[in-house]
């Protein structure tokens, strides 16, 4: 009987291209080589790719749309993230598919965002998806990209968000370096830990984490408030790895 792949759960890590291509039978390979062939030439020739709108879409949004379809729900982050990155999507890109798309495709931006070269020009979408109650899109929205964009208000906000939705602390990029020294977020953290004792709820153990976080560490070479760091490398997986 033949063994069961392991699942590209919302959460896991992204596969790569080598470790799709080694759980695809031969007609979902056939249609990633397809679809990533559409997205390499996306971004070869981003000047005759036509302006998405009611009547014409690019060809690689498509098979974005239709990856769980194909590839099976599971590796649906996987296969998006590599078709985002394949096709160096822009702004405009990411933000039509953000908009457009279901729970699912949403989650895939943001889990590609770190690996587009944007700046912080999608903080927007990072904010949209921490407004909603779907655990999956917070802990996507907490990622690398949030830790290096998101301005301190909205990334408290977020750590609060994360403790009100039982997503793990441990999700959030960056967490010990945004936190360390924090008064402001210490502040809010035991606030909302008195409006549970007061209501007789327990306080999540996730909360003492980052209350300890928050105390001021030793002198680093970094910055010790909370605030944009300096880029670093992405980790999203690329279709030669």
């Amino acid at each position: 009987m033949p063994k069961t792949p392991p699942k590209n759960r919302p959460g896991a890590p992204l596969l790569t291209r080598r470790e799709l291509d080694a759980q695809l039978g031969g007609a979902a390979r056939a249609w990633l080589d397809e679809a990533l062939a559409e997205a390499a030439h996306a971004a070869a020739h981003p000047d005759t790719e036509p302006t998405a709108n009611a009547y014409t879409v690019p060809p690689w949004e498509l098979r974005y749309a239709a990856a769980g379809r194909h590839c099976g729900l599971e590796r649906g982050d996987s296969v998006r993230v590599l078709l985002l990155t394949g096709a160096r999507a822009g702004l405009d890109a990411v933000t039509r598919l953000y908009e457009q798309g279901t729970a699912a495709e949403r989650r895939a931006v943001l889990l590609a965002l770190p690996a587009l070269s944007l700046g912080a020009t999608a903080v927007a979408l990072v904010e949209d998806a921490l407004r909603a109650n779907d655990t999956t899109l917070i802990a996507a929205a907490v990622g690398p990209y949030a830790g290096e964009h998101l301005d301190p208000h909205n990334w408290r906000h977020a750590v609060l968000k994360c403790l009100f939705t039982g997503v793990p602390v441990d999700a959030v990029d960056q967490l010990a370096r945004r936190a360390r020294g924090d008064a402001e977020l210490a502040r809010m953290l035991g606030d909302y830990a008195a409006e549970r004792i007061a209501a007789g709820r327990p306080v999540p153990a996730d909360l003492h984490h980052v209350l300890a976080l928050t105390a001021p560490g030793p002198a680093t070479t970094g910055p010790a408030a909370p605030g944009p760091a300096a880029p670093t490398a992405s980790t999203a997986p690329s279709e030669e790895s």
